[in-house]
């Protein structure tokens, strides 16, 4: 999970940080089932933010 994303945000890291993004979010997902705490669905919902995120700013579908 990155850090932090900002608005100024260089769409040149995008090709390197959302596979690794979306990949993390996998592995979370996978180890999730109906009892999955507060703080791992947090993580799920943050990396889904930073994907849509990357994913608007640099202009990625």
């Amino acid at each position: 999970m990155l850090d932090q994303l900002e608005s100024n945000y260089d769409c040149s890291n995008a090709d390197d940080d959302l596979p690794k993004l979306m990949q993390e979010l996998e592995e979370w997902k996978s180890k999730t089932g109906n009892d999955a705490s507060k703080e791992t669905i947090d993580t799920i919902h943050r990396l889904e933010n930073q994907i849509h995120f990357i994913r608007n700013k640099c202009g990625i579908r």
